[in-house]
């Protein structure tokens, strides 16, 4: 019966704005089927006060993922027939004293044939956990590692993009293929101001002229 009522949350999330208006809207829109589930999780977690309980659950239930790949491998194997792979779910749930919530997500997985999105539903749910936080993820990419000085100034630039209350969660990472300038992603904002970007820019008009 639990499962039936997660799979009518879920299907009402994805097909009628009328019904997704009685769910509990993410903070950020999280895109995909594993962004369906991940947002319906939210949205009954929400209801239930249960949001830090499931959060805890998933992230330990990942960090086991990211340890032993045998688990990932079974659950992504297409020759486990869906019944083996739900019968394997529901005995790990109850070892592990889940709560009805992270049940019915991954027994509703297993009973979709969608079990094999585990990693993404898990990576979708954080991100909507992060917002819910209000801190916003921003990821910086740079031809060459940033010294302090300059790392201090970059955290000052994208602190104007932020609202009250949010807080900058900053991820850096160097790619010497941008030959100079950086890219940066905020939230849902991206923007390429590499030098290998306005080469290729250029490179492009000059191709047209002739």
């Amino acid at each position: 019966m639990a499962t039936n009522q997660w799979m009518q949350l879920v299907r009402h999330f994805s097909s009628s704005s009328a019904r997704a208006a009685k769910l509990v809207q993410p903070p950020i829109q999280v895109y995909g089927v594993e962004g369906r589930y991940a947002s319906a999780l939210y949205s009954a977690a929400s209801k239930q006060s249960k949001l830090d309980a499931v959060e805890k659950e998933l992230t330990a239930l990942q960090a086991d993922i990211q340890k032993d790949r045998r688990l990932l491998e079974f659950l992504a194997d297409p020759s486990q027939k869906r019944t083996q792979k739900k019968a394997a779910v529901e005995s790990m749930m109850k070892k592990r004293k889940c709560t009805d919530l992270t049940t019915n997500l991954f027994v509703t997985l297993a009973d979709n044939g969608r079990i094999n999105k585990t990693p993404q539903v898990l990576s979708s749910f954080g991100k909507i956990m992060s917002a819910h936080r209000g801190e916003v993820v921003c990821s910086v990419v740079t031809a060459k590692v940033l010294d302090e000085a300059s790392m201090k100034e970059l955290r000052a630039a994208l602190q104007a993009f932020l609202k009250k209350g949010q807080t900058l969660q900053l991820q850096t990472e160097v790619d010497p293929s941008l030959i100079g300038g950086m890219k940066v992603t905020i939230g849902d904002r991206f923007v390429d101001m590499s030098m290998a970007s306005k080469i290729k820019t250029y490179t492009n008009l000059i191709k047209q002229a002739v």
